[in-house]
């Protein structure tokens, strides 16, 4: 046998070695038939409100800001945009009577965030998006405030480290710890928690799932209900939407949108490398976890972003599980359109609905609506 002979066998083998551990270790189960059409629309608006476009044209402008930078400078710049956030919180000025409390949770670091009706028994632990590298509570804070209206709840707001300077698990060691430490206490000190929430948006939706199983597994107090809002769901970045929507989604698209259309293989690798976890490992993907026996999940998405098809096949697993997960969409929207409360009437709606979700899981917790 020649020497050319014997190194292609050995190219053929490496290839086919290679191909064997992308299937079996880094593709993970297919879950298209949890694909289903966006047929869960909130309300009979067809169209994004007339105010959406001012929303295009600020994602667009943080877009232009961070794609100008330098390769050295980007993340920089991104963390920079995301800490700045595009309003000031309303309820923030004057004298509303909101308030901003900085908290030590165990270890990560917060902010409590309260509004002046407050019920310190009533916790809500929110977990900020930025694709896990960047964002803060800052950056978050018209959706926290709004959180903390609707739902009359003690917002504890976590600034749980980031990558790459941190590991993926080192991120969920912080989410971990803030919801230990959450359950026993409050903004006025130790103290049991008597109702418990959790929500995050984006990458945080994808830490707020996550740690709705380890809670489960660990046989922790569950949370009483979660709201996720465009959840990241699946590292695998198996989604038909990921592709489908990328010309409209003017949040996601220019920054995930190169990544997508790569080969599969070499996705599934760089997802591989850079979380040091294999994808469709539920710690990362959540969606590939046991979905069984979860506190009840609100799920908030816009039909023209990348993460929809995440939610969908979210909700639908969980459902198929047996979970009470409920999924809300709104036609065209921005990713999270929620940060741009105080000029879009789609987000004012979406925080009302939460809060009748968040009256609504309360409402079972509650000793009379216990059965004798």
């Amino acid at each position: 046998m020649s020497v050319w002979t014997v190194a292609t066998l050995a190219l053929l083998f490496i290839l086919f070695a290679a191909w064997l551990l992308i299937q079996i270790f880094l593709k993970g189960p297919n879950l298209s038939t949890y694909d289903q059409p966006p047929n869960h629309r909130v309300g009979s608006r067809r169209t994004a409100s007339p105010e959406h476009r001012e929303v295009v044209r600020l994602v667009q402008a943080a877009m232009a800001e961070i794609l100008a930078a330098s390769r050295k400078q980007s993340l920089a710049v991104i963390r920079q945009v995301m800490a700045r956030g595009f309003f000031e919180p309303p309820l923030l000025a004057g004298d509303s009577g909101y308030r901003l409390l900085e908290v030590d949770a165990d270890g990560p670091q917060g902010e409590w965030v309260l509004s002046p009706t407050a019920d310190p028994r009533r916790r809500l632990l929110y977990l900020h998006g930025g694709s896990f590298v960047s964002g803060c509570p800052r950056g978050h804070r018209v959706i926290t405030t709004q959180l903390a209206r609707v739902t009359g709840a003690a917002v504890l707001a976590l600034d749980y480290r980031l990558m790459p300077e941190h590991t993926r698990r080192e991120l969920l060691a912080d989410c971990q710890a803030g919801y230990r430490w959450l359950l026993e206490n409050g903004p006025d000190g130790p103290a049991p928690v008597q109702e418990l929430f959790l929500a995050g948006d984006s990458a945080g939706g994808s830490l707020v799932l996550t740690l709705l199983a380890w809670a489960r597994d660990q046989g922790l107090r569950p949370a009483d209900g979660a709201i996720t809002l465009s959840p990241t769901v699946d590292m695998t970045l198996s989604s038909p939407t990921l592709k489908r929507n990328r010309e409209t989604d003017p949040f996601m698209g220019p920054r995930l949108g190169s990544l997508v259309t790569l080969p599969r293989s070499l996705i599934l690798i760089t997802v591989w490398i850079m979380n040091r976890m294999v994808p469709p490992n539920p710690l990362i993907s959540p969606v590939f976890g046991d979905l069984s026996r979860l506190p009840p999940v609100l799920v908030q998405a816009s039909e023209a972003e990348m993460m929809l098809g995440d939610a969908q096949r979210y909700v639908g697993k969980a459902r198929a599980a047996g979970s009470l997960v409920e999924l809300e969409t709104w036609p065209e929207l921005v990713h999270v359109w929620h940060l741009f409360e105080p000029i879009l009437p789609e987000a004012r709606e979406a925080f009302e609905r939460i809060g009748r979700f968040v009256e609504r899981c309360a409402a079972k917790t509650r000793p009379e609506a216990r059965p004798s």
